[in-house]
């Protein structure tokens, strides 16, 4: 009962990846990085903080100056 009700709450989302092919895969991907960003760091001071983190793992920028 639970799979079926499950299947049927879900149909709309499957029929809808069928008709356009995007997934919001991209997005979670990139919601698990800053996740991951915040666990290694261990907090912020403040929300500029965070956000030069993210930019700073996420746009591939390198700490050496060349």
């Amino acid at each position: 009962m639970a799979r079926a009700r499950a299947i049927k709450e879900r149909v709309a989302n499957v029929v809808s990846y069928c008709t356009h092919r995007v997934t919001n895969g991209v997005a979670e991907g990139m919601n698990s990085k800053i996740m991951s960003i915040k666990r290694r760091v261990g907090g912020f001071r403040n929300r500029q903080n965070l956000e030069t983190a993210i930019f700073f793992y996420c746009g591939g920028l390198k700490l050496d100056s060349q």
